[in-house]
């Protein structure tokens, strides 16, 4: 059967990069003492043919789930391009998962082979994984792997094995990837993306990129530090880096050398979550008091140049588009880096539409909405405010659950979304909470708890929040303060200012509040959440139901203390 008008998929795309500038520098990965390694489209090319036809030789059936366990680098993306070019189905696993969730994800997958790359939990990692699973371990993976039977290296291997010729071809309807979701609400689900949505998303992100430009089509330059196996970083950075041809890609070698790894970097594009917005602001604020700065930028004469010097602080001076995603960014964040000069736009999406779904325009978007949605993106909202949305970038289900997939869409085909929302006059959309996450007080009346969360969210002594108190008098919040300050909690005078602080807070955000949604009090949580605890996922979202069960012996005792501020 012909083959000429099959679809152009992002493998073809691919292929022509590496025929047409093979010479072109695509990655740089830091290897340790402030050294890196280029790699060309010619040698991405080379290295992942090579493992594309070890994995062939290893006869695995077409579209085995191949997974891999490791940070960001430039073998990830090596390794997803020889799955694909094998045959395979690429499965990520959040290089800081549990050894449970990561045992979890392999079988219900069937993981055929393991990839494993550079981790820093490993050792609390590897009881997840199957005995008798083949590995390969990627370059900067564990040392210890060298001694773990049925393990070998993608050195050795590349350096054995001939390249696969040709151009090896995937079909539309053949999936790409499970995505595992992150988990808030419960065990991940695996959403299944095919090469035919994971290339209309990224060439629809592309475009976009273009037309943000002024049509102008310009080199760029994209660090790539958030996980690889969440939604985000994969669309955005990964697939629209194979669709373009003209990104030069950057990974970061530690959290001790981000700033630096940056810097080396200088982005144009910068994709970031609201949490390390913050932490980015924070730094600043540690080397200029806000009330200096706030001063030099509303001087018309010195703003501009201030802006851009502390953007060079950061290394995001270069930026062309700042975007950020995963959950709601504070409005005076916001405000914060667009007085720094740093346009920087909020969007909306989903794994299940491949990060596919809503953005904003800079110079357009209004504060505290998430854009409109892209242009081949139909979106439109249920009775009860649910978003709805139908995109190019939408999965074909979720892995093994097709009872799941019955209920998620309507009748046209649109997903249901679980979030509620409006849309503005001028047709950007405003999200007003989780349909899932609203609660009843004992007065009667829902609470959605994110938007209260934002606001407390964005007080500077404040860096993550859950509010909750179903069937109670009224809603309270715990509120994890900000990591700078916690050490300093043992001075009482340091203590007594922070407490004063988190009253005032509190009365502020309750005068904005209807009266069934007012706040009785803060509550000072003893621990910070993280990923480690299992109380934030890999993309630093609450999971507020496991939050909820730690503290709840607790609660009827905070309220009986009366306190506005209650110390945990």
């Amino acid at each position: 059967m012909s083959n000429d008008h099959a679809p152009t998929l992002i493998l073809d795309h691919v292929y022509q990069h590496e025929a047409a500038q093979p010479d072109r520098v695509f990655l740089t990965q830091p290897v340790g003492g402030g050294e890196v390694v280029d790699y060309t489209w010619a040698q991405t090319l080379d290295q992942a043919r090579r493992m594309a036809a070890h994995l062939q030789s290893l006869g695995l059936p077409h579209g085995a789930r191949v997974a891999m366990l490791a940070k960001n680098s430039a073998h990830f993306f090596m390794a997803e391009l020889a799955i694909w070019m094998a045959g395979g189905t690429t499965v990520a696993i959040f290089p800081t998962e549990t050894a449970d969730n990561v045992g979890y994800v392999l079988r219900h997958c069937e993981a055929s082979l393991l990839f494993i790359g550079k981790l820093d939990t490993w050792d609390l990692q590897k009881g997840g994984i199957p005995a008798g699973l083949p590995c390969i371990a990627l370059p900067l993976a564990p040392a210890a792997l060298a001694d773990r039977p049925g393990c070998d290296t993608w050195d050795a291997i590349t350096a054995r094995t001939p390249p696969l010729p040709g151009r090896p071809q995937r079909a539309a309807d053949d999936l790409a990837m499970l995505l595992y979701t992150s988990g808030s609400t419960g065990q991940p689900k695996g959403v299944m993306q095919t090469f035919g949505s994971i290339t209309a998303a990224a060439t629809g992100m592309v475009a976009r990129a273009v037309e943000a430009n002024g049509g102008v089509r310009e080199a760029s330059r994209i660090i790539s530090y958030l996980p690889l196996a969440h939604t985000f970083e994969r669309a955005w950075v990964e697939c629209t880096a194979f669709i373009s041809g003209d990104t030069h890609v950057f990974f970061s070698e530690s959290l001790a050398t981000f700033m630096a790894d940056v810097k080396r970097a200088q982005p144009t594009s910068f994709i970031s979550v609201p949490r390390l917005w913050t932490k980015f602001q924070q730094a600043v604020l540690a080397q200029m008091p806000a009330a200096q700065l706030d001063a030099a930028l509303a001087n018309p004469a010195m703003a501009a140049v201030v802006g851009k010097k502390v953007l060079a602080g950061l290394g995001l001076d270069q930026v062309r588009s700042a975007g950020s995603g995963s959950a709601p960014l504070p409005a005076d964040l916001l405000r914060w880096y667009r007085k720094l000069g740093l346009e920087l736009t909020e969007g909306y999406a989903m794994t299940e539409d491949f990060a596919y779904s809503h953005t904003g325009d800079a110079g357009e978007q209004a504060v505290g909405t998430v854009g409109r949605p892209f242009p081949d993106v139909q979106a439109r909202l249920a009775d009860d405010g649910e978003v709805l949305v139908k995109s190019p970038g939408q999965m074909a289900g979720y892995y093994k659950q097709p009872e799941l997939n019955a209920e998620c869409f309507t009748d046209d085909g649109f997903f249901r979304t679980g979030d509620l929302g409006r849309y503005d006059e001028h047709g950007q959309l405003v999200l007003t909470g989780r349909k899932k996450e609203l609660f009843k007080t004992a007065k009667g009346k829902y609470v959605a708890p994110a938007p209260i969360e934002n606001r407390l969210n964005a007080h500077p002594m404040v860096e993550l929040s859950m509010v909750s108190g179903m069937g109670q008098p009224a809603a309270y919040a715990v509120v994890v303060l900000d990591e700078h300050l916690r050490p300093k909690l043992a001075d009482d005078a340091v203590r007594a200012r922070v407490d004063a602080a988190l009253r005032q807070l509190l009365a502020d955000v309750n005068a904005d509040l209807a009266h069934h949604e007012q706040l009785q009090m803060l509550v000072v949580a003893r621990e910070p959440w993280s990923t480690e605890a299992g109380t934030l996922t890999p993309t630093m979202k609450i999971k507020r139901s496991l939050i909820e069960a730690s503290v709840a012996a607790a609660v009827d005792q905070w309220y009986a203390t009366g306190a506005p501020v209650v110390w945990a």
